[in-house]
């Protein structure tokens, strides 16, 4: 029985005149019941007019309850990235009802595109870690659409970690972050961890390439929008023909 999804907090933002943001918690339980369980056998009991000795009954019914702790840590891991990628095209299909369109997800390659309209689409999710697979869990979850060109999001909660940060990012971005208070390196190193991410998806860069591309003529904007956050931030790539938007408090980067 496969658990309810449920998104809350949703929050859908226009970037340009058919260019949105959505974002929003997923979070899903299961919701199969003990009684639920003892109906559902009784009626296929009923309905096959078969015969099932009690103890055959009761190892069937705890598949439903037992906790799966023979699973590997990569098995659990697996079926949280499964919720989270069922999570966001729960959240694309808010977002088509949204603009009024009627269309399908084509993801025979990237970057996706709508089947009909031929928009692009880019996902990004986070958050939602569990020791257990059927254990209760909350992501962060992101959508992006537009018509003109491919974009790229990327939704992080927590900072990058700075060694990492100085195992990846280009010298410059390094000499300058360095020079920052560690609060304020701390955020525009994650922020542009974010605009790295956000181009790895639109290009379709490998991860060293994309992570280690410079960036550093933004870091001044990035600055400045971070000394005072509000709900949306648009900074213009001048070098480049894209535009970032921040999204602060759904800790979101939009690059279109």
């Amino acid at each position: 029985m496969m658990p309810t999804l449920r998104l809350t907090h949703i929050q859908f933002t226009q970037l340009q005149p058919m260019t949105w943001c959505a974002t929003a918690q997923v979070s899903e339980s299961p919701h199969l019941r003990h009684q639920d369980l003892w109906s559902k056998s009784l009626g296929r009991l009923i309905a096959d007019d078969s015969y099932i000795n009690t103890d055959e009954w009761y190892k069937r019914s705890w598949q439903y309850h037992i906790s799966p702790d023979n699973l590997s840590v990569r098995d659990i891991a697996r079926a949280q990235r499964q919720r989270q990628r069922r999570g966001v095209r729960l959240l694309l299909e808010q977002l088509l009802d949204k603009l009024a369109l009627s269309d399908t997800l084509d993801e025979s390659a990237f970057p996706y595109r709508l089947v009909k309209g031929g928009h692009y689409v880019c996902f990004s999710h986070t958050g939602g870690k569990s020791k257990t697979i059927h254990a209760p869990m909350s992501s962060t979850v992101a959508v992006v659409i537009s018509p003109h060109h491919p974009i790229g999001v990327d939704v992080e909660l927590n900072n990058v970690a700075w060694h990492v940060a100085k195992r990846f990012y280009s010298d410059n971005e390094i000499v300058i972050l360095q020079s920052l208070p560690v609060i304020q390196r701390d955020t525009i190193a994650k922020l542009l961890w974010q605009i790295k991410e956000s181009f790895i998806k639109i290009h379709q860069y490998k991860l060293a390439q994309g992570l280690g591309t410079d960036y550093s003529h933004l870091i001044d904007d990035l600055i400045d929008a971070s000394r005072e956050p509000s709900a949306l931030t648009v900074i213009t790539d001048h070098k480049l023909p894209y535009q970032i938007a921040v999204l602060s408090i759904q800790q979101t980067v939009v690059v279109f």
